[in-house]
């Protein structure tokens, strides 16, 4: 399961970006004859209420769905990665203050500050990679903290410690290719739960807005005619339940992978 996914993830994300430059149908072009058509040879995804291609716009807001959501985790695991090492490492008042920190941002629930912070800003791509960061480093940094803390207590770190070699040789060399799965974990949770974080906020009207698209928004266009044109929502909703799917199949495989080099250690 884990090769099927990781190959389908790798295809849809290559076919997103690559196929606009074969699929050369606008995305924008408004065809009042073709309001609402059924899925066919000429538009495989069907048209909109505006008569534009959803294959067509399913492609164009991909694009900007898998920006955000890579992104936005890649910083976010980055951010995560950072102050859970710094925690785990220094310990005393510097983990102290950082669990503090990471223990105010966890008391309000992620979405409900996503939707504080963005009814606040004008939202864009750049706005909602920041912002979905902003809210999304804590679970990296609890579990980074947590194994940097036993990666700290081993012998040859004390050893490394007592030889007064640097800080920065011990994190970079030692600590960081022992904290590797645990950053590859998170991060494929985070650019899955990134998206859906987009496509939430794009479904309720303060993500990506128009001209631009995303997953989300297209999604969001389609629930007005849900009963009469299903392929509007559906294929967006498709596309990002077939990201996030793959993404935790690969994210479980792993953690599985992981937990078993864990056991060998032990």
């Amino acid at each position: 399961m884990f090769r099927f996914s990781l190959y389908f993830l790798i295809t849809v994300v290559i076919g997103v970006f690559v196929l606009p430059f074969f699929y050369t149908v606008s995305p924008y072009e408004l065809n009042p004859t073709k309001i609402l058509q059924a899925p066919s040879f000429e538009h495989i995804f069907g048209t909109d209420r505006l008569g534009r291609d959803v294959f067509a716009r399913v492609l164009e807001g991909g694009q900007t769905s898998l920006i955000i959501g890579f992104l936005a985790a890649a910083i976010s695991s980055i951010v995560g990665l950072f102050i859970g090492i710094n925690a785990g490492y220094f310990k005393g008042n510097i983990d102290r203050s950082i669990t503090i920190i990471i223990d105010l941002f966890l008391t309000f629930p992620t979405f409900f500050l996503l939707l504080a912070l963005v009814s606040y800003i004008q939202a864009s791509a750049l706005i909602l990679i920041i912002v979905i960061s902003i809210t999304g480093w804590m679970g990296m940094a609890r579990m980074i903290r947590s194994e940097s803390f036993s990666i700290s207590n081993r012998p040859f770190i004390k050893i490394l410690k007592l030889s007064n070699v640097s800080t920065f040789k011990i994190i970079f060399k030692y600590f960081t290719p022992l904290l590797a799965p645990i950053f590859l974990i998170s991060f494929t949770f985070g650019v899955g739960g990134s998206i859906l974080a987009e496509s939430g906020l794009s479904f309720l009207g303060l993500g990506i807005n128009p001209p631009d698209m995303s997953w989300g928004s297209l999604l969001s266009d389609g629930k007005a005619v849900i009963d009469i044109a299903w392929w509007v929502s559906f294929f967006p909703g498709l596309m990002i339940f077939i990201i996030t799917f793959c993404l935790m199949q690969i994210s479980d495989y792993l953690q599985s992978k992981a937990n078993q080099k864990e056991l060998q250690l032990q």
